[in-house]
This record gives structure tokens, sequence and C-alpha cells, in this order.
């Protein structure tokens, strides 16, 4: 099985899932050089703990990846990055003859489910999920937008196999995970910095660690605009106790009481390790806050829990039905060895090509959107020189027509929802 990634969430994922397999697999791990790729400090953060040896991954350019695959001859290739790279990827590894199995999928929540997360990925013989919740949502979904797809279930990796201690003996932090994309304004932001510093000087003695998952410039898998530890820097004095850190998690969790997030898959990584959580909730429950998942949880909490230090434990209904099932219920390791069987047998099908407007000039540019610099292509320069202006033109446009329009309004979920249940878009 060879892995292709790029970013930082998504290196950890493929590798902690390369890690898993059985006995007797082979694995490797190539890490594309896009324009987002990991550094070399981002990565060996990934891989920590992943199972994975340094020995298995190397770095790799996109012109030089068909070579690359050849060479291995992989069975099963796990295409683990954003949907526009995914999208490129798994129609480079359908080229490949014989063609390998082709699995996808996504690193952490993926709750509200999304028809372009399944857009990307429609041309992979599998999907793989983390959560009942996910598996049934997506495949309603999936049926709903007349999209076939498979979809497996796999224990989110880096929090499977994790003895649920809880807090290390003596671990007095409050970790803080924070998030590129969520909450997305600048006020709303800055209220979550004035909040990690008000819980800092309610207990001196215990620290408040905000938890970055990059280094200043450093690539991320979403592009951050207003990082949290640049609005601490505009409040003047900060409390000695409140720190902001760039290791990797799950030693940020090693010294941790008890995380906090909007709705970063840390607190997944947290709750597997017996760690109490607060989902903060103080801007809403809604699909752009990523946070729906909460719902029936019990996890969710506002401000003043935060300054309380009143962490959470999930409700016992909650777990079972996200995240946390039976890891007996697993069946991607099977449902990938069955094809395995097939692609051996000769009778794993091609995959055509997806039936859309724009033939190979399409292909083109959609591997220059996603590759941007890293495209060197004469091929991809041609259409980048037609395409980016009329993207652009395209862009004013609509932003022109929208002028005067009433502004669509967030769905805001009810705390009166049923656990279990919420809205297919």
């Amino acid at each position: 099985m060879v892995g292709l990634a790029d970013t930082d969430s998504y290196v950890k994922w493929a590798a902690a899932l390369l890690g898993r397999l059985p006995d007797g697999s082979t694995a490797d791990l190539l890490i594309v050089e896009t324009a987002l790729a990991v550094s070399p400090a981002q990565q060996e953060t990934a891989l920590a703990r992943s199972g994975l040896g340094q020995g298995s991954v190397r770095r790799v350019e996109f012109a030089r990846l068909t070579e690359q695959l050849a060479a291995l001859r992989p069975d099963v290739v796990l295409v683990a990055a954003r949907g526009p790279v995914a999208r490129v990827l798994i129609r480079l590894a359908a080229e490949l003859t014989p063609r390998p199995v082709i699995v996808s999928g996504l690193p952490g929540i993926s709750i509200p489910v999304t028809t372009a997360a399944l857009i990307h990925r429609t041309q992979s013989d599998l999907f793989l999920l983390h959560s009942r919740r996910e598996v049934r949502e997506f495949a309603a979904l999936a049926e709903y937008r007349g999209l076939a797809q498979n979809f497996a279930l796999a224990q989110l990796p880096f929090a499977a196999h994790v003895p649920a201690s809880g807090p290390t003996a003596g671990a007095t932090d409050l970790v803080f995970a924070t998030q590129a994309l969520v909450p997305s304004e600048r006020a709303e932001r800055m209220q979550v910095a004035k909040l990690l510093v008000a819980a800092a000087e309610a207990d001196p003695r215990r620290r408040v660690v905000v938890k970055e998952r990059a280094v200043k410039g450093e690539h991320q898998t979403h592009r951050q605009r207003i990082g949290i530890p640049d609005l601490l820097a505009t409040l003047g004095p900060l409390p000695p106790n409140l720190v902001v850190s760039t290791i990797a998690m799950g030693r940020a969790l090693d010294s941790a009481e008890g995380l906090v997030t909007v709705s970063s898959t840390a607190a997944i990584e947290a709750i597997a390790r017996g760690i109490p959580v607060i989902a903060l909730d103080s801007f809403g429950v809604t699909d752009k806050l990523i946070n729906p998942v909460f719902l029936g949880s019990g996890l969710l909490a506002p401000e003043s829990a935060v300054i309380a230090r009143d962490f959470r434990q999930p409700a016992v209904t909650w777990r079972a039905d996200n995240y946390f099932h039976d890891a007996d219920a697993d069946d991607w390791i099977a449902r990938i060895e069955a094809l395995v069987a097939r692609r051996r047998a000769g009778e794993l099908p091609a995959k055509p090509p997806r039936d859309r407007r724009g033939g190979v000039a399409r292909d083109i540019w959609e591997r220059k959107v996603a590759l941007g610099r890293k495209d060197r292509s004469a091929a991809g320069l041609a259409v980048a020189t037609v395409g980016i202006p009329m993207r652009f033109a395209v862009k004013w446009a609509h932003r022109l027509a929208r002028i005067g329009q009433p502004k669509a309004q967030p769905v805001a979920y009810s705390y009166a929802i049923e656990p279990g249940t919420s809205r297919i878009p």
C-alpha cells in the first residue's frame, strides 16, 4: 500500500493508517510536493507515534510521481489530500497499468457531510470514514446526489487503541486547539484570544497552552488568515502562564488536564485518552463552525466553563455513534483485501474518466489549480494563461450579481435536535 499525501493533517492521517496495516503488509508514504506540502519539521511531527518508519517516507515531485508508483507496483494507493489535489492524484493512479485499488478519505471530523468531498473522490474504489454517523450520512448524501461510492468504517487512526487512562498524573494544562478556519471572523477570533487570557489569569498556577498547527510561515491544510497568537500579541503584556506551542498534539495532551476547542479533531484524540473536553459554543452550533457533531455529546459549553476549567466527558450514547464504535465494527481492511483479491484476479474494472465538460484541457486546468507553482508543465502554463483571467472575471460577475440580494443566513442548530441526527445539505 502506498500513501500519497501533502499537507500536515493528511500526512498525519495517512501515516497513522499505514501504520495500522496487518502484519505482512508493506507500506510507503510519498509526500507530494504541492504548494502546501508539509515542512520537514511538520513532517516529523505528523509522523510521530504513527508506527510508520522514517525509511518508508520520502518526498517526490508530481512530475516523477507516475515513475515512482510504477516502480513500487502497489496493490493499493491511499490518496490523502485536499479535494482538488485528491481528484488529480486519483486520476493519476487510475491510469497506472495494471491499476491499483484506489482508497481515499477524510482525516478527521467530517460532519457536516458535503457534496464537494464526494465529488472530488468519486473515482476512488473506497472512501474511508471514521464513525457510524459519517457512513450513514455520506451514504444518504451520495444517494440523494446520484453519486456512486463505496464507504468503509475505520476508527480514527490516531485515536484507535489508545488507553483511556485519563490525564497524566500531575497534568494541569488547559490546551486550546486552534483552527485555521473556525471561527472565521476577526472579532470572534479576538473573543477567543481574550478568553484564553482570562482563563490564564483565573489561575496563575496552571498553564493555558495555545496549541498551533504550524510555526508562523509554514503551510497548513487550510490557510490561516488571522492567527490567535497574532491577536494575543495585540493585547499587551500577557500572563506568563499563557504559552503558544507547536509540538505534536499527542505530546501536548501528555500534560493536559483538559482540552478546549470549537470543533478540532483534537477533541477526539483527547476523548480517546480519557482527557475531558469543552467544545466552545460561544458562536453557536452551525455547519460553518463544523460543530453540529457535538450535539448530544454533553461537551458543548460556554466561556464561563472554560475559565472555570469545567471539562466534560462525552455521553455514552454519543460515543457509540461518533468515533468510538467497537473496533470489531471496522471493515476497512477486509474491504480493501477483497478489492485486492479482485485486482489480482484481473477483475478490477477500469476507471473511466469523469463525465464533464472540458476534456483534456479541464484535466490540465485542475492539475494547475491543485499544484499551483509546483506544476511547471508547458500545458499547465498555457491553460493558466487563459483560465486564470477567465476565472477572475466569472467571480466578479457572480459578486456583482449578488449585490442587493438578501444575504443567506447560516443554519443554526437547536439544542432540541435529537442526538445522532443532523441535516443533509
